[in-house]
């Protein structure tokens, strides 16, 4: 027989409290501190990076347009958790309603999910502008780049939204203390009275087939660019060559490394590998790409690089006029 069905409304919770880093209250201090320092930078180099790529008209290449986007994904994915953590760490703040713990749930994983995405068609570009340069222009359309931004963003919200509707449907009739900084899938699936393991199992199966096509596809675009750049005759060339996917490469790897590390030692390192560790390594992927992205592209893209230069000396410039 079948049991009576949950009462959903008597089982959700007003409020979820987030405990911080279980482990490092001692450290809280000095976590705020650092988390302000990382936020104040994410906003304004990835805020800066799109005011120069939209104010400068020369900046229109699909590369530029790409990561214009992705900066603006970065300050929704440190907006979404970082002003949340300071307020823990540094006055202990902890309460979040229930809506807001899975709408800042829905935003962390949907622009983790586009992030990628615009990851995968960063690499795409510089594919087609190191080994078909003569159709770069042809290839890579206006219409073109909207049509992969418009595939990413849907990729991310039809995978988004069932594994909130799950989470966000269990009955939460016990513990209302997430053992983490921000609302974790797993983390607050957890805490439900009934089975989570199809929500796990969900987010789990997609994130893995999410990211391991887009890695697929990254790497596939890398070994034949490298491929086309040794076989240039000038060592000059490859040099050039190789140096305009370095900043991507340094991106991919600040993203990549610690996600698929954050995501494994969740699922496979409990009991093994300690809360604070898992917690702080969850905390440290979704704001260390943004902090150091902008920093990336801007010392190692020449143009952003020229351009943000000669905005920086036109507003003291100006600055300077009004004073005297």
């Amino acid at each position: 027989m079948l049991g009576p069905p949950h009462n959903h409304s008597m089982e959700t919770p007003a409020t979820f409290f987030l405990v911080g880093i279980p482990g490092l209250q001692s450290s809280y201090l000095w976590l705020a501190i650092s988390l302000s320092a990382m936020y104040t930078i994410a906003l304004l180099g990835n805020s800066l990076i799109m005011t120069v790529i939209c104010m400068d008209s020369t900046l229109r290449e699909p590369m530029f347009g790409f990561l214009c986007v992705l900066a603006a994904v970065d300050i929704v994915m440190a907006s979404s958790v970082v002003p949340k953590m300071v307020s823990i760490f540094s006055s202990g703040h902890s309460s979040i309603s229930f809506s807001a713990c899975f709408t800042q749930m829905y935003f962390v994983h949907a622009a983790t999910a586009v992030e990628t995405g615009l990851l995968l068609a960063m690499a795409l570009d510089r594919y087609v502008a190191i080994c078909k340069p003569l159709h770069y222009k042809s290839i890579l359309t206006p219409r073109v780049m909207l049509g992969m931004s418009v595939t990413i963003t849907i990729r991310a919200v039809t995978f988004m939204t069932p594994l909130s509707w799950m989470v966000s449907h269990l009955p939460f009739c016990g513990s209302h203390v997430v053992p983490h900084s921000y609302c974790e899938h797993m983390a607050v699936a957890q805490l439900a009275c009934a089975d989570p393991m199809p929500s796990r199992l969900y987010s789990l199966l997609g994130s893995s087939i999410i990211v391991g096509s887009d890695v697929t596809f990254i790497a596939a675009s890398y070994i034949l660019i490298l491929r086309a750049v040794f076989g240039l005759s000038s060592k000059n060339s490859q040099w050039k060559a190789l140096s305009t996917c370095g900043s991507h490469v340094g991106v991919m790897a600040l993203y990549y490394l610690p996600g698929m590390a954050s995501i494994y030692v969740a699922w496979l390192g409990q009991g093994t590998v300690p809360l604070h560790t898992q917690v702080l390594l969850a905390d440290l992927y979704l704001v260390i790409p943004a902090t150091l992205n902008p920093i990336i592209y801007g010392l190692r893209t020449k143009q952003i690089r020229q351009r943000i230069c000669n905005l920086l000396i036109c507003c003291l410039f100006e600055h300077t006029r009004e004073g005297s």
